[in-house]
């Protein structure tokens, strides 16, 4: 199968929408967490946080599995062999922090000795009317889940954490092939509307 020189418009949306949920998850994370225990604000926050995060999960699943069928751009020929394999390191990376994160979120979720529930979505006014997501199995009936809960909660932001070091490497990459190698790697992946201007930023 021969690679097309720029990823495909569904690879594209899933890109970025992804890459905006994740800023955003880590920004409301910052917020909800310096928020005092009693304010009526941060019960809804955490709903969304956890939303959010299953959605990651679910779109990163089928973005790797869309990549699986449908093959990237080929990289610059003139790329370093250390610079191909960062870029597949990078990848990897991004691929597990991005089904890892949301999954560990899930799991503190299940094992919390809180037992708060997760709303998906709700069609109505009453209890009934809500889509729970349901707790991962065995969790819940653990006789240490506290302690187990507040380690999965620390591997959890943790994990949140090194994304931001991820996107500095991704991002910095990206520029630095688009302005000083002046290849494609950046706007094979831009939206089409930005080529243009990016083509013009260059020179």
């Amino acid at each position: 199968m021969v690679s097309p020189m720029s990823y495909n418009t569904v690879a594209k949306f899933l890109h970025w929408l992804i890459a905006l949920a994740i800023l955003g998850m880590i920004a409301l994370g910052w917020y909800m967490n310096d928020l005092p225990r009693g304010d009526p604000h941060k019960f809804m926050l955490f709903q969304w946080h956890k939303k959010i995060g299953i959605m990651i999960l679910l779109l990163s699943l089928f973005r790797l599995g869309w990549r699986w069928t449908h093959p990237a751009p080929p990289l610059p020929v003139d790329m370093k062999i250390w610079e191909r394999a960062l870029a597949k390191i990078i990848v990897v990376l991004f691929y597990a922090l991005m089904i890892g994160i949301p999954f560990l979120g899930w799991a503190v979720v299940s094992s919390s000795p809180l037992n708060i529930p997760t709303i998906l979505f709700s069609y109505g006014w009453r209890p009934t009317d809500n889509i729970i997501l349901p707790h991962l199995p065995i969790l819940p009936t653990l006789e240490n889940k506290k302690e187990i809960a507040h380690r999965l909660g620390d591997i959890h932001a943790y994990l949140a954490y090194s994304v931001l070091g991820l996107l500095v490497l991704h991002v910095g990459g990206a520029l630095k092939h688009h302005f000083i190698n002046k290849d494609d790697v950046l706007t094979r992946m831009a939206p089409d509307f930005l080529n243009k201007f990016l083509n013009r930023l260059r020179g």
